[in-house]
Formats: structure tokens, sequence, C-alpha cells
């Protein structure tokens, strides 16, 4: 099974995306102000911000160095803003290291959720991984635990619950990053009790929306959306577009707003969690948390712009 990591770094058009992520263009509107949006996770009731932060790429840099001088600008901009959830994995090199130290440098990890990952193939290769998870990320437990990639669920999931037990992690679930795990992830909604799920839902990507969201949320299960840029290639397809007519009416003013607030518009979505080190980006993405959500017709339209 392809990871996501993998996925990412044969991604052509990545760099070129990622490049465009805060693009801007004019429009006639107000940005929307206000506090972020949250949603409740339904197994607890707990509210989570709808705009988290994604870890891969962003944040495999060197601890010290100028890039993570701007991180730490960057986190600090998320909890402003009123941020809260960070979605990594052992499997980005070294994100674990950079948001442990990060929150640390910062006496965040209080206002944090941290949600990370088992990736391994074996109940003594997880265990192992799980306590380098913790050393790395400077913690002794987690706020979600979830099955990457969905790698060896039917063994890690119930390791997971055995933690989620000890106390080790409030939330345990599963993840995918391509349409092609859909099918599976369905079955697994129908056969297990989760918290979470992470999937794959974008305008040119919106698969999850016919059977996975609806019963993700018939099951009380919280989701976590990944991939909402298409890992950058949205915004080459976007280069000097004007955004559609309508994006004032819910006062987006980039098209990075625009993407996030297709993905938070579904009812069954708990958060995005799209990936930057750049401040004036996540400021940019916190915005699309507040104020009005799309309208059905109007996410509609995005699918059908984006065919």
């Amino acid at each position: 099974m392809y990871s996501r990591r993998r996925f990412l770094s044969t991604s052509a058009f990545a760099a070129a995306g990622i490049a465009l992520a805060a693009h801007r263009v004019p429009v006639r509107a107000q940005e929307a102000t206000g506090p972020l949006l949250t949603r409740a996770i339904p197994s607890s009731g707990e509210r989570l911000p709808v705009i988290g932060a994604g870890t891969s790429g962003s944040y495999e840099t060197e601890i010290g160095s100028p890039h993570y001088e701007q991180l730490k600008q960057t986190v600090k901009v998320f909890f402003d803003g009123g941020g809260k959830v960070f979605d990594t994995s052992p499997n980005y090199r070294n994100a674990d290291d950079v948001l442990g130290a990060l929150l640390a440098d910062g006496g965040w990890r209080e206002r944090a959720f941290i949600a990370t990952k088992i990736a391994a193939d074996s109940r003594e290769a997880a265990e192992a991984q799980w306590a380098e998870s913790l050393r790395r990320l400077r913690t002794d437990k987690v706020e979600l635990l979830q099955v990457h990639n969905l790698r060896d669920w039917k063994r890690q999931l119930p390791y997971a619950r055995e933690l989620q037990q000890q106390g080790r992690t409030r939330y345990v679930g599963v993840t995918h990053f391509l349409a092609s795990g859909l099918p599976e992830l369905e079955n697994i909604l129908r056969s297990e009790k989760l918290d979470f799920i992470q999937i794959n839902y974008s305008v040119n990507a919106p698969q999850a929306a016919r059977t996975v969201l609806p019963l993700a949320r018939d099951q009380g299960v919280a989701v976590l959306i990944n991939r909402a840029f298409d890992d950058g290639k949205l915004f080459t397809r976007v280069a000097g577009k004007d955004l559609p007519g309508w994006a004032a009416e819910a006062g987006v003013t980039s098209w990075s707003q625009l993407f996030l607030k297709f993905a938070i518009s579904h009812p069954a979505v708990t958060a995005v969690i799209p990936a930057t080190s750049r401040p004036d980006r996540q400021a940019d993405q916190l915005k699309a948390g507040r104020g009005p959500l799309l309208t059905a017709a109007q996410q509609q339209e995005l699918i059908a712009m984006f065919a």
C-alpha cells in the first residue's frame, strides 16, 4: 500500500501549488470575522475548531534553523487565531521532533490537540514506534491515535484501543488519503467502533461525500479532512483566475479559503488539516473557518468547475 508520504514525494505539482497557497484576488467583500467555527466530536461532545494544521512537508526542518524560527511564528498565529488540532505522523521524517519542540518552546502543549498515527506491520513494531512518537513529541499521551492509511488495521486498531483504555490517547481512528481507500473505509465504519476517520476530500476529489461522509455522520464518527488542496494541484489550476462572484457572500477572499470552506461545509466534517510553514498563509487559512458556509448549490458549482 502506498503511503501518503510517498505520494507527496512523487507529486510533480506540489511545489508549484504550495507557492500559490495564499494567492489572493480582489473581491468586493469584507473578510469574515468572529470566532473560529467549532464542531463537536460525536463520541464525546468535545468541540474542535474546524481549521487544523498538518505537519507533512511543512514541519520537516532542522530545529533551530531560520525555517524553524518561522514555524514558531506560524504556530503562534495558529493558536492566536483559535486553532488547536495538529495532525502528524512518524512517517513524516522529523516532523514529530519539530512539533514537539515547537509546543515545548512556546508552552503550548496544553492548548494543542495532537493527532498522530501508528504506521507499523506488527505489534512489536507498533509498540516501539509508539514509544518513540511520545519521546519525539515530548508528551506522555496524545489526543487522537490513528491507524495510518489502514495499514495492518486489524492488528493495530485493537492496540490503539488498548492505549485508549490506559489513558494514553483519548480517541482512536483510521486514515487514508486516496479515493481508492474509500470502500475498505466504508466497511470498517460499518463493522468497527471508531471515534475518528481521516480521508481526502476536495473540489476535484469529492468521492467521500457519496457514502463515507454520510455514513460517518450516521455512525457518530468525527472526520478529519486531508488533501483539501490536492497537494497544491488546485492552485496551479486557478492561477490568475478570479474567485466566483458569490464568494463574497461567504466572506471569502482567497482560493485557499474557498477550498477549505468547501471541505468544512459538509456537515459530517469535523476539521480540515492543511499544512503550511508560513505565518501569512496560516492566517489566511484560518479565515476559512469564519463566516457563513457554502450552500449546497455553491458546493456543486465548485465540483463542476474542477471536474
